[in-house]
């Protein structure tokens, strides 16, 4: 049985599988960053940063009805890509899903080989803050 992140998965990988080249994927990546939704000036504080990043990232999340919403930011333009790819794939669902579900499509569209050493720590720390706010969650099981 598929569930909201998987199938935002599988339409992550058709569109990366479009382009042959990592030059476009790399574009298209810092494409998505720059389309990210505005984030508040006062939300980039300490208390917000992601740790393990090289570049500046803030992160927030709020649970309502059952779903987390994340919001982010980087000062990176790939790394905003990156928040993009995974606030597509884990913003608005439940908590339970976003534990029960792997990030299969980091591996799909071979992220970390094509990745920083540094961007792929960071990549893994924002998935850990994810994956924290949903097991903190008490909507998870």
């Amino acid at each position: 049985m598929s569930n909201e992140i998987e199938t935002a998965q599988q339409e992550l990988i058709e569109e990366f599988s479009i382009f042959d080249d990592w030059m476009d994927r790399y574009q298209y990546l810092i494409d998505m960053g720059r389309r990210l939704p505005e984030f508040a000036d006062e939300l980039r504080t300490d208390d917000h940063r992601i740790r393990g990043c090289q570049s500046q990232v803030w992160f927030v999340a709020n649970e309502q009805d059952g779903r987390l919403y994340f919001a982010a930011i980087s000062d990176a333009a790939i790394v905003s890509g990156l928040i993009a790819l995974l606030l597509r794939v884990y913003s608005g669902r439940t908590p339970q899903d976003i534990l029960d579900t792997p990030p299969d499509f980091v591996a799909a569209l071979e992220l970390e080989s094509h990745l920083s050493a540094t961007r792929s720590t960071g990549l893994s720390s924002m998935l850990t803050a994810i994956r924290r706010f949903a097991a903190e969650s008490p909507q998870a099981a």
